[in-house]
């Protein structure tokens, strides 16, 4: 008879009832990955015993209508829907239009749901909205009082920001000024859902948890550290968004920043929320200002036609909706110092880019070679140990050690041990946004960022993003690389080092 781990003995917990209001409810978000995401929590009795989900929208709609054409778009996928009818009885639809009286009633509509449903007021409100809507709803949702904790009884109110947090440090201060006009800190939950994969959370265990790997973990023992975020896709159909944006803005402040800082903090004294949180503010705060001349460095691309898996796709500036002399980098490669002792003089290479040869999520430390190259040619020479923490295409971690190849002849091969998610939990769900929401459900800030982080975060880029955008002398022009490629000619060296095992 199997033992059970001492993990499967532990509660579930239980979390309080809820209603959540999806603001952008008809949009495809919602379709794609929010509904998916609670109706995988719903299967896996995750989810509140009492609960509602609202989708509200521009578009009219019926709850039956609403249900029936999600269900439809769900029907050739990969859910498993024997339980959709269980779930679906606690989904509606509320046609809303950003105006004060329309939020009144829907204020009205949630009292009534309250009663019906028993949820005691408590309200989750996620943001699925375009960026420039957060501050309109916020402040919608604040005078028209459904942000106020302890409504009715002992009622709460959450509110789910999604990324983009600002379009720069002064912007982002303002989004956070209007937010807290209404809203406190402890209610505001900002989604970064990168961080909810296993691999990502499994970092800060993997280090504090296994005194093997600690000791080592500093300049005496790492050559480099590389973070890849890389995409096959192009823009796609947010061109709108994407050229106003970029690569840095889209990925490096939040998704890279955010493995960043996982990888480079000290051990929090508890882990706890806060605690976290001041341990990532504290790498940022140790960030060397960005300057060429101090050692930073920063490789911009654009792609160009090129080659996707045996189709030709078009560059950059041929997209739809995409101006056709656009400088607006979709690659970037960064070279950052952190000044602290632990990680005096080690670079971090930071690289997001579209339209790359693969798709690919991973963090590289690359250890160094041992003082003393005993085992040379012909031996074959010593490969120094790489630890890669890879959360795309599969959720995994390999580390890389050197053995002598079976035979006569003294050889040396390296090999890896590691540990592939997918081989040892066959349920884990691939939807991070399930992990997240139910964090706010249960009111854990852990995986979410906080505001000091956000403008932190901001306070780097900033003028990293002022400088590219005015084409200073300082920063390298941007290069131009076919897609399907490795990025720009400038940066393959150490691209192909982060994608070789």
């Amino acid at each position: 008879m199997k033992t059970p781990h001492a993990c499967d003995l532990l509660p579930s917990g239980d979390v309080a009832p809820c209603i959540i209001v999806i603001f952008g409810g008809s949009g495809d978000l919602t379709r794609r990955k929010l509904i998916p995401a609670l109706y995988y929590l719903y299967q896996q009795k995750k989810m509140p015993d009492k609960f509602a989900v609202v989708c509200c929208g521009r578009t009219t709609y019926t709850n039956e209508q609403f249900r029936q054409q999600l269900l439809l778009s769900y029907e050739n996928g990969d859910l498993n829907l024997s339980n959709w009818d269980e779930f679906a009885a606690n989904l509606y639809y509320h046609s809303l239009t950003y105006t004060a009286e329309a939020f009144l009633n829907l204020k009205d509509y949630l009292y009534k749901l309250d009663s019906h449903h028993s949820t005691e007021a408590n309200r989750i409100y996620d943001l699925a909205v375009p960026p420039n809507l957060y501050p309109i709803i916020a402040e919608l949702l604040g005078k028209s009082h459904m942000a106020t904790e302890q409504v009715q009884g002992n009622g709460w109110s959450r509110i789910i920001i999604e990324k983009p947090f600002g379009h720069d440090l002064e912007s982002a201060r303002q989004l956070n000024e209007v937010l807290h006009d209404y809203f406190t800190e402890e209610q505001i939950f900002r989604i970064d859902h990168y961080l909810a994969k296993e691999t990502v959370q499994n970092v800060l265990i993997f280090r504090f948890a296994n005194t093997i790997f600690e000791p080592v973990w500093n300049s005496h023992y790492i050559d480099y550290i590389g973070i890849i975020a890389s995409e096959e896709l192009g823009v796609g159909n947010r061109a709108g968004y994407y050229d106003t944006a970029g690569v840095l803005r889209d990925m490096f402040q939040n998704h890279m920043m955010q493995l960043l800082v996982l990888t480079a903090m000290e051990s929090p004294y508890r882990f706890e929320a806060n605690a976290i949180q001041d341990e990532k503010a504290k790498v940022i705060h140790s960030l060397r200002n960005f300057c060429i001349d101090s050692g930073s460095k920063i490789h911009l691309g654009q792609y160009g036609p090129g080659e996707i898996n045996g189709f030709m796709v078009p560059g950059y500036r041929e997209e739809k909706n995409i101006p056709a002399g656009s400088t607006t980098p979709t690659f970037a490669l960064m070279e950052l110092y952190i000044d602290n002792w632990r990680w005096r003089n080690v670079p971090f290479y930071l690289v997001s880019g579209k339209r790359m040869a693969k798709k690919e999520t991973r963090i590289v430390i690359q250890f160094k070679k041992t003082p003393h190259q005993l085992f040379r040619s012909p031996f074959g020479e010593s490969t120094a140990n790489k630890l890669i923490i890879e959360t795309y295409p599969q959720e995994s971690i390999k580390l890389s050690f050197q053995t002598k190849n079976p035979g006569h002849n003294l050889c040396l091969r390296s090999m890896y041990m590691d540990f592939v998610y997918q081989e040892h939990y066959h349920n884990i769900s691939s939807n991070a946004y399930a992990r997240v929401l139910l964090d706010c459900i249960g009111g854990d800030h852990t995986l979410f960022w906080r505001q000091d982080g956000i403008e932190l975060s901001w306070s780097f880029l900033t003028p990293i993003l002022q400088q590219c955008e005015n084409r200073q002398k300082i920063m390298p022009p941007l290069q131009f690389y076919p897609a399907g490629s490795l990025g720009p000619t400038s940066s393959e060296k150490i691209i192909q080092t982060l994608f070789t095992d």
